[in-house]
């Protein structure tokens, strides 16, 4: 049986995965949809996409829309005849673009939908501390993550896993279920079902909004297991900070990639930093320490916290802010 033709529409290495699934899976890909190159760095030299890398070095057709209700765009669109589109960490389609193929249009988010509908569900997950997360694809509806769902897989986050390594795993498992749901659609073999089937009485739905930069400020006064969760969730990026303030006032911006919990009984003000200048850092929080283990100083290169501590000594009475 002749494979479906599809328009594959991505932009970052969480997309790539899905693409290079597709590709591997042996569909027809009509084309390959990405943002437009643009400006980046001191030198402002033009940054291309991860999907863009990808559709030039496997000679897939690349079309950059700067708006996608523009006609010469819809209009080539609609000349590649393709059965279904499919969307992975895009921009938000209009109608005219998601109801053009005959088969639809599905999206993979980052969740278990109905859960963190939004553009960082990776992110808010491991923020909220969630033990597991996963995948959905569904069909892409005028509300944006509303859709009916198609297939999930679920996944577990492991107590100090960062966001960043959920990511990573979530972006194979996506690709998977790209290529099965794209299966199923082609043998018309699928169920949809409404995302208000999966609301049980009393729960509470979260969200999954942009996360901006006041967002990742460490809030010492927080519990031990929300600062901790809040670190890992932003780790790699954008990365969660704070600021080292020595005994002469001297402040520091540091960006914390990685720590554990030390549940512990002390009596330091929130905030406080022990230290023995060699293996740790220790930050006062409610309920115990935040045993940090990579950290960055503004300027400088990400470093475990011993090689931190060969560089940068703490002595006194050193505190966050």
């Amino acid at each position: 049986m002749e494979k479906m033709k599809i328009v594959f529409m991505g932009t970052p290495d969480f997309a790539v995965a899905s693409l290079d699934a597709i590709v591997k899976a042996g569909y027809n890909v009509a084309a390959v949809v990405t943002v437009p190159d643009k400006p980046a760095g001191r030198g402002q030299k033009l940054s291309v996409s991860a999907v863009k890398e990808y559709a030039l070095a496997h000679n897939l057709l690349l079309l950059q829309p700067e708006k996608l209700k523009d006609e010469n765009f819809l209009s080539a669109l609609k000349q590649l005849n393709a059965d279904v589109f499919v969307v992975v960490a895009f921009r938000m389609l209009p109608e005219v673009v998601w109801s053009m193929p005959p088969k639809g249009t599905f999206n993979l988010h980052g969740s278990l939908l109905p859960q963190y509908r939004g553009a960082a569900p990776i992110n808010r997950a491991v923020m909220n501390g969630e033990k597991e997360t996963g995948v959905t694809t569904f069909f892409i509806e005028k509300e944006i993550d509303t859709g009916k769902i198609l297939f999930s897989e679920k996944t577990q986050i492991g107590e100090n896993e960062t966001a960043g390594e959920v990511h990573d795993r979530l972006m194979i498992i996506g690709g998977e279920l790209v290529v099965k749901t794209l299966r199923a659609i082609e043998k018309n073999n699928y169920k949809e079902t409404a995302q208000g089937e999966f609301v049980k009485e009393g729960m509470l739905l979260k969200a999954a909004p942009k996360i901006f930069k006041d967002d990742c400020r460490i809030d010492w006064n927080n519990h031990l297991n929300n600062i901790h969760n809040h670190i890992r969730g932003l780790s790699p990026y954008p990365t969660a900070f704070t600021e080292f303030v020595s005994p002469a006032g001297e402040k520091y911006s540091v960006k914390l990639f990685r720590c554990e919990k030390v549940a512990r009984e002390h009596s330091l003000d929130t905030g406080s930093i022990t230290s023995d200048n060699r293996d740790y850092i220790y930050i006062a929080a409610n309920g115990g320490f935040i045993s940090v283990k990579e950290l960055q100083l503004s300027g400088k290169k990400k470093l475990s916290v011993k090689d931190f501590l060969l560089g940068f000594k703490i002595e006194g009475n050193w505190k966050c802010l």
